[in-house]
C-alpha cells in the first residue's frame, strides 16, 4: 500500500507536534515569523486550516480551535481573523525566502496574506 508521508519535523513525534503548535501560534499572533522552509511548510497547513474553522461560528469549530492552540492566539483566530478572511476562500499565508542560516538551511519567512 502507499500511505501517505508526511514531513518528520524535531526528534519524536511529541516534540514535533509541540514544535508546529508553537510556530502556529507564533503565526497568528504576530503574523510574520521567521523559520526553516520544511517548518514552515508543516505550519502552513495546520495554520490555513484552523483560519479556514475560524470562519465559521460554531460552537464545534471554536472547540478544535482551542483545542489545537494556545488561548490567547485561538481566541485571535476566532475573532480577528475569521472576520478578516471571511470573504477569502483560501491562501491565507505567504512563504518569502530570505536566504539561508548560519548552518546552510534556507530560511524563510512565513506571514499572513492582508
Amino acid at each position: 500500500m502507499r500511505h501517505l508521508k508526511k514531513k518528520k519535523i524535531g526528534s519524536g513525534r511529541n516534540h514535533g507536534r509541540k514544535l508546529v503548535r508553537a510556530l502556529a501560534a507564533s503565526a497568528i499572533i504576530y503574523e510574520k515569523i521567521q523559520t526553516t522552509e520544511a517548518r514552515a511548510k508543516v505550519t502552513r497547513s495546520v495554520v490555513e486550516k484552523l483560519i479556514t474553522k475560524g470562519k465559521s461560528e460554531t460552537l464545534h469549530s471554536k472547540r478544535q480551535i482551542f483545542a489545537a492552540l494556545p488561548n490567547n492566539a485561538a481566541k485571535k483566530v476566532i475573532e480577528v481573523l475569521g472576520p478578516k478572511y471571511k470573504e477569502r476562500k483560501g491562501g491565507y499565508t505567504r512563504i518569502i525566502r530570505i536566504g539561508k542560516s548560519k548552518d546552510g538551511m534556507p530560511k524563510v519567512q512565513l506571514e499572513l496574506v492582508d
